[in-house]
């Protein structure tokens, strides 16, 4: 594979460089292929002789436990509006939605308004699912230019933008701040992979029988994102654009580290079903959660929470963004659509933002939330909120384009770290066993499209 979206390419380096700049700024499907250009995308619609449809439908899958707060915003969406939301339940995570919104493709169920994360939205497009938000957000003054540019910057592709940031986070390095003070550590994340092993030897002494020092969870969507950041330590990676690197030395280097995490060191073990609720718990002293992770943690833990960045491999590291954002289906009506639009923006204003990250730990997707008021308050009261603001800061790597954007890759990636985490096999043999399937998604469903 040697191609590589060149808009994409120049938009990411944008959006490191916006990263950098705000010191405040701060998670195997179907395949997909162009399904009809006669669709409401392919024609520029006046929105100022649109009607808003009164009753539009969303499928979500809650992030966060989000799904009463959802409705409430919701709410007061429709007293503001009158325009009814349907909330639908439309899957348990991500995938679950994904796929149920490609098998609606050709019925009339499809939403309104979708749940896009950040491995299928380009795949969206690629099918002619979404219709590009630029136009219409503009006919609403929404002023797009205060989203997060590096969250923003996620969904533009052909210079348009194909979702709007909702549910976003980073993955977080969680410790049990009770079992570190017992085990006499500092009270603060490890900075280097190489320190969190050298803290093994203290910590284990500290967990519950059948626990450990680090405990970790794979599956679509999760696995493979983690990951990265292992990988990127090593100084490898999943791609070089869509050019396959999991062959390199450094790559293979990121796959002997996590297999050692589970079967060498055993500083690791796999949670059979959440990592995140093992640490709540207090099984496990520390684990890698969603940002979106936050809130629940602090609820259920019965210990003080500690938060922070992921930690650095001998080649450094970094922090991939993730988490979803919200997307406009290209066949509905201009009225569907604009009545989606105009919902789009009340969820992700200054106001709505800010309280859907107090309630879940997801970012504010908005600058002028994050130095709000009302989050600087959140942020001195529950220092652990700041963390992944500070991290998108400091930390932010724009994905590897193979997982991002090849329909299925993550999928494979996955089937490959639980291949070496569960089964220790070699890194170089799982791998090379995904490469194929990799390429053949590639030249299949991307390619041809670009």
């Amino acid at each position: 594979m040697s191609h590589r979206p060149a808009r994409r390419t120049r938009t990411a380096v944008a959006a490191l460089a916006a990263v950098s700049a705000l010191a405040l700024t701060a998670c195997a499907g179907p395949s997909v292929g162009a399904t009809s250009s006669d669709d409401a995308s392919s024609e520029a619609v006046d929105w100022s002789q649109v009607e808003p449809a009164q009753e539009i439908t969303w499928w979500s899958n809650h992030p966060g436990q989000s799904q009463e707060l959802e409705q409430q915003l919701i709410d007061d969406f429709t007293a503001e509006s009158g325009i009814e939301v349907d909330l639908v339940t439309a899957g348990a995570d991500y995938d679950e939605v994904a796929q149920r919104f490609q098998a609606a493709s050709q019925t009339d169920e499809l939403p309104d308004l979708v749940i896009a994360s950040d491995v299928w939205w380009f795949r969206y497009h690629l099918n002619d699912q979404i219709m590009p938000v630029d136009d219409v957000m503009e006919y609403l003054d929404a002023d797009a230019e205060d989203f997060q540019p590096a969250l923003y910057a996620d969904y533009e592709y052909d210079d348009q933008h194909w979702a709007v940031p909702y549910a976003r986070s980073t993955p977080l390095f969680y410790y049990n701040k009770d079992l570190w003070k017992k085990a006499g550590l500092p009270d603060r994340g490890p900075e280097t992979w190489d320190e969190l092993t050298e803290w093994d030897a203290t910590l284990k002494g500290e967990v519950p029988d059948g626990g450990s020092t680090l405990g970790l969870t794979t599956g679509p969507s999760w696995g493979a994102w983690w990951f990265e950041n292992m990988i990127w330590g090593t100084g490898g990676a999943y791609s070089d654009g869509f050019d396959l690197t999991l062959d390199t030395p450094e790559a293979v280097a990121g796959g002997e580290f996590v297999r050692d995490l589970f079967h060498g060191s055993g500083v690791a073990t796999l949670s059979a079903d959440d990592a995140m609720a093992d640490f709540s718990s207090g099984l496990v002293a520390s684990t890698i959660g969603s940002t979106g992770s936050l809130k629940g943690a602090l609820d259920a833990a019965s210990f003080e929470v500690g938060t922070a960045y992921l930690p650095d491999g001998p080649q450094g590291g970094g922090t991939p963004t993730g988490g979803t954002g919200l997307a406009i289906p290209s066949s509905k009506t201009p009225e569907q659509q604009l009545a989606a639009a105009m919902f789009l923006e009340f969820l992700t204003n200054t106001e709505n933002t800010a309280t859907f990250s107090q309630a879940t730990g997801y970012m504010p997707v908005r600058t002028s939330a994050v130095e709000s008021d009302a989050m600087q308050k959140v942020y001195e009261q529950t220092p652990q909120f700041r963390t992944a603001v500070d991290q998108l800061a400091d930390k932010a790597r724009v994905q590897d384009d193979v997982r991002v954007f090849v329909p299925g890759a993550d999928a494979l990636l996955n089937e490959a770290l639980e291949q070496i985490v569960i089964e220790d096999a070699d890194p170089r043999e799982a791998f090379d066993a995904i490469a194929p399937r990799i390429e053949t998604a590639y030249t299949e469903n991307v390619e041809p499209y670009l």
